[in-house]
């Protein structure tokens, strides 16, 4: 495996004339049936800011339990095709304890291998010239511990602790993997490749300062080959690990009993969480959007600042422009998060991922489905409809 420099996001030329339908993707794996359309999760490639990377669950009960299957796709165009590359089978993940919607996906350069993370722990992919023939190989993490925890999980002693977020360095080095499942002892074990490009435990990092899940993870840095910090959120509060004096510091500003869903250090630090949106203070604060009147209904004109978000994506090129992905649908900021509009153009329903292409387009995806959009062109406003009070 060769590393390779990163190419830059605002390097890339932007369309004088962008597209501006809201495009729905129809080629993803598997059967289609409910939910197998929803990209998890997106990555962009560390070599290649056109390239991106998507995980899918076709885990729908009406899909035979030995046809069940996480799959890895490719995308070069910003999210209008996808090429599948690597399908996972049921024995690398349980499909009735929570599958499919926070398994977690991040990728080497290139795309020469993948990490997923499952109920069954972490696992390391290689495609293959067959997308059935990919070759997965379990990551070493930690096990149901002997007595089971006081939260009962339905494991036994001795199975892998559920494996959630997941982090890798942009050379593809070193890794990062958050453990737990409503045990009460959420845990982060570093790794590094070996000469053979397989990762090896290095093991755990400092106990986080709480005993609820972690949700979401990412480096102080998404370009550094080696971050200085390690951004970290719980089922009710944030923090940061210096990597290198391995202390904990609290995020100061995030509201009690407040899950962050996701999080971006683009442009600062920024989370989407229940029941609201955190934007950047400083590197160690946020503050709660509360002026911003998200529309919630748009057959009842309700609009309030308690959202429940999933995602929240910053444009690197652009970054006073987000996007919000939550349970009433996809909305987007063009002022840093000070005032937000919904995209009624999308269907009905809860988006929980989203990306930003390098032309500025956007790919938006839920339970109803993926589509690609240009809600910041002003040629698209007649086309891409918000709507607000």
């Amino acid at each position: 495996m060769m590393a390779a420099p990163i190419v830059a996001w605002g390097q890339i030329p932007l369309p004088k004339t962008p597209n501006c339908r809201v495009y729905e993707v129809k080629g993803l794996p598997g059967s289609h049936h409910f939910a197998a359309d929803f990209l998890e999760t997106m990555v962009s490639d560390p070599k290649d800011a056109n390239v991106v990377w998507g995980l899918t669950a076709d885990l729908s009960d009406t899909v035979p339990a030995p046809d069940r299957a996480l799959y890895i796709s490719k995308s070069t165009d910003g999210g209008k095709t996808w090429t599948s590359v690597a399908r996972v089978d049921s024995r690398y993940f349980d499909a009735e304890i929570a599958e499919g919607l926070r398994n977690g996906l991040s990728v080497s350069p290139g795309g020469t291998d993948f990490v997923i993370t499952t109920q069954e722990g972490a696992f390391q992919v290689f495609p293959q010239s067959g997308t059935s023939n990919a070759v997965v190989k379990s990551i070493a993490g930690p096990r149901i511990p002997h007595p089971l925890p006081r939260l009962s999980i339905p494991k036994k002693e001795g199975d892998p602790v559920r494996a959630g977020v997941v982090q890798m360095t942009a050379d593809g080095k070193r890794m990062i993997v958050g453990y737990g499942y409503f045990d009460m002892n959420p845990q982060l074990f570093a790794y590094r490749r070996d000469n053979r490009g397989s990762w090896i435990e290095e093991g755990a990092l400092p106990h986080l300062p709480t005993d609820l899940d972690i949700f979401s993870m990412q480096f102080d840095n998404f370009r550094k080959r080696h971050p200085d910090s390690l951004y970290v959120g719980t089922g009710d509060q944030a923090y940061r690990l210096n990597l290198r004096t391995k202390k904990w510091t609290l995020i100061a500003g995030v509201g009690p009993d407040s899950a962050i869903h996701s999080m971006t250090t683009v442009g600062g630090l920024h989370f989407a969480a229940c029941w609201g949106v955190y934007e950047p203070v400083s590197a160690d604060a946020v503050e709660r959007v509360t002026h911003a009147r998200f529309l919630l209904h748009r057959a009842k004109d309700e609009v309030g600042p308690n959202i429940r978000a999933y995602g929240i994506e910053v444009d690197p090129a652009r970054p006073s422009r987000q996007v919000l992905t939550a349970i009433t649908g996809a909305y987007t900021s063009n002022d840093g998060g000070k005032s937000w509009k919904r995209l009624n153009d999308l269907p009905e329903g809860e988006f929980h991922s989203a990306h930003f292409n390098a032309d500025g387009t956007v790919i938006l995806s839920g339970l109803p489905g993926t589509f690609v959009a240009n809600p910041f062109s002003n040629a698209c406003s007649p086309h891409l409809k918000t709507r607000e009070r």
